[in-house]
């Protein structure tokens, strides 16, 4: 199953956005964080529920905002907000802990990613890579 994820994502996603060389997050409110923050973790929810009804396997648990998923093999994954710092933490059995920003190449403060300000890597695509998740994509506004 995941292999074939896998497959799919590397196929469905060849569009990514170089954020490498930023340093600095996009300036956004609170509310503004909570709402992409909470967006985008319910869209990797979602995608591994589905997955977990799939494959009896993964385990997947939403509890006091705190996102734990088992992936067999691989273990298991955390995902966290952090709202003081206004970053999403995760957790990987595959590639350690990461603090991911979040970075708009635009002034709206739409359409951007969470990244991994030291080498300019995103969630989306770490989670592409690693456990097969395909996101939908943003509307462009």
């Amino acid at each position: 199953m995941r292999s074939t994820a896998s497959t799919s994502a590397a196929a469905a996603s060849e569009k990514t956005t170089d954020y490498e060389g930023i340093k600095d997050p996009s300036d956004i409110t609170q509310n503004k964080y909570n709402s992409l923050a909470d967006d985008y973790l319910e869209a990797v929810q979602q995608w591994l529920e589905d997955l977990s009804d799939a494959d009896e396997s993964v385990e997947v648990e939403f509890s006091a905002g705190v996102l734990t998923v088992t992936l067999p093999p691989a273990g298991t994954y955390v995902i966290n907000k952090q709202p003081p710092n206004k970053q999403i933490w995760l957790s990987s059995p595959v590639s350690g802990p990461k603090r991911y920003d979040y970075v708009s190449l635009n002034e709206s403060g739409d359409n951007g990613d969470w990244v991994y300000l030291r080498d300019g890597s995103t969630m989306t695509n770490l989670l592409r890579e690693e456990m097969g998740i395909i996101l939908p994509e943003k509307e462009q506004s």
